[in-house]
């Protein structure tokens, strides 16, 4: 029987682990990357190390980045990060925390482990609704990116056609949340804070803070992990 692998970027946040059940619920055998950009909350990428280890990955890559290409951002940069936002600017405009060109870099690079290991499926946890101020998050990226992935590898040249999965892209945050559960994802486990403290408690007034907050309020599920706030 052929093995089905997929490569999962995972970040260590609420998203990227929901990615990850569902990809491993399609029966997929799991490669999962992260990425070592200087962010600002680091505590992510332990966070992912424990999501991957708990969800049976065959392997993992941890990709350094120089920070100097993604200059500009909150959350690479000495640039404060928003707190206590309220509705109307959350959902409007690109806010400071927007990396310059994140996720076709990162996708790029996962790209390329796929189409080494020989794996024709790329899961992302993207979401329209909840980060719709980030243009690399929206659905026509995601499929530019699918077409210009088989356009550019020796894969999908041959037929082999790859296929980039954001699952999650027009689900609410509430939504995710659901389905994470339902599938076991031990959120706990996850980092979503933009402002940790140093002892990684999540600041709870972030935008990212926010939305998760809101999201397991909207679940009627209690989030498991600590806030400073």
């Amino acid at each position: 029987m052929t093995i089905k692998k997929a490569v999962v970027l995972v970040s260590g946040g609420l998203d990227s682990a929901t990615a990850l059940a569902i990809a491993r619920e399609h029966g997929f055998e799991l490669h999962a990357i992260s990425f070592d950009y200087g962010q600002r909350h680091r505590h992510e990428l332990n966070a992912a190390e424990a999501i991957c280890r708990a969800n049976g990955v065959v392997s993992r890559v941890v990709f350094p980045v120089a920070t100097e290409i993604f200059r500009g951002s909150a959350l690479t940069n000495d640039i404060p990060v928003p707190h206590n936002r309220d509705e109307s600017q959350l959902s409007s405009g690109i806010p400071v925390t927007y990396v310059p060109a994140r996720n076709t870099v990162f996708l790029a690079v996962a790209l390329g482990l796929a189409e080494s290991i020989g794996a024709h499926d790329l899961f992302v946890g993207v979401n329209a609704v909840d980060y719709s101020g980030y243009p690399d998050c929206r659905p026509e990226y995601v499929a530019a990116f699918e077409e210009m992935a088989n356009l550019a590898t020796k894969a999908g040249v041959e037929g082999q056609r790859i296929r980039i999965h954001a699952p999650l892209i027009t689900m609410t945050k509430a939504e995710i949340i659901r389905t994470g559960l339902r599938l076991g994802v031990n959120y706990g486990l996850t980092h979503s804070c933009y402002d940790p403290r140093d002892n990684g408690a999540s600041c709870g007034e972030c935008d990212s803070c926010q939305l998760r907050l809101r999201g397991f309020a909207e679940a009627g599920a209690v989030d498991p992990i600590p806030y400073a706030a």
